[in-house]
């Protein structure tokens, strides 16, 4: 403990490039970049599997794929393609080092979660309703946009909640391939012996996750309207989310 206070009231530690703001905003953006690339692949088609019904045996295998790669065995078996398509495609080869092979496999582990929540949040839905609002004459994009996703927003933003805990659990061990992000401690700490660095780097870390899982805990109840709150618990909707994909 003498050794994390230490680390952490060391001036030093807060500033530049390596300092716990710029690390900390390092492991925040790749995480938010990753859900948010993964989100435009999953949403559309997670919204049209649990509007229509189709395509669901697709969206399974798609969620047990994610369950059973390992994330880091992606960001290996990434690494070497990244650095060679490097000089074809032209982007700096320390982006195929340090931040391609984490940010992919960050994607791939997030559309899982997002796509079951987007699709089983939807299909939850009671179907007198959504056939009532067609008798009512609303367009099939009014009663997604009006009716169902409304209704499927417990669900729905327990599966952001299943992705965004993961990929901030994958960036830190994107540390191991020169990524960036608050990973650096622990394996810096590790490498140099420095168990100062290594708590801090554990702590802040565990800090992030449940600040984010605590913000939108909390996101989920204001945006979960009023009478679906009676209905449904959001914390019962983030758990069947998870339960989903893992």
């Amino acid at each position: 403990m003498e050794q994390l206070v230490t680390f952490l009231g060391d001036a030093t530690n807060w500033q530049h490039e390596t300092g716990i703001p710029n690390r900390l905003l390092e492991h925040i953006a790749i995480s938010l970049l990753a859900v948010l690339t993964a989100s435009i692949i999953a949403l559309p088609l997670g919204f049209y599997i649990g509007h229509t019904g189709r395509l669901q045996l697709l969206g399974i295998n798609i969620a047990n794929i994610g369950r059973a790669v390992p994330s880091y065995a992606v960001m290996v078996m990434l690494l070497p393609v990244m650095l060679a398509l490097a000089p074809v495609l032209g982007y700096d080869p320390r982006l195929g080092l340090r931040f391609f092979p984490i940010f992919l496999a960050m994607v791939l582990l997030s559309i899982p979660p997002i796509l079951v929540a987007a699709y089983a949040g939807l299909q939850a839905v009671d179907r007198e309703l959504t056939e009532s609002s067609r008798g009512m004459g609303l367009t099939e994009t009014q009663i997604l946009s009006q009716v169902e996703l409304p209704l499927a927003l417990p669900v729905l933003i327990g599966g952001f909640r299943v992705a965004l805990l993961q990929v901030i659990a994958t960036a830190t061990i994107g540390a191991f391939l020169a990524g960036g992000g608050l990973g650096r401690y622990i394996i810096d700490g590790i490498a140099r012996r420095d168990d100062g660095m290594l708590y801090a780097g554990v702590v802040l870390v565990a800090l992030l996750a449940i600040g984010t899982d605590l913000l939108l805990s909390w996101l989920q109840r204001r945006l979960t309207p009023a009478g679906v709150r009676v209905v449904i618990d959001p914390a019962a909707a983030s758990s069947a989310a998870g339960r989903g994909t893992g």
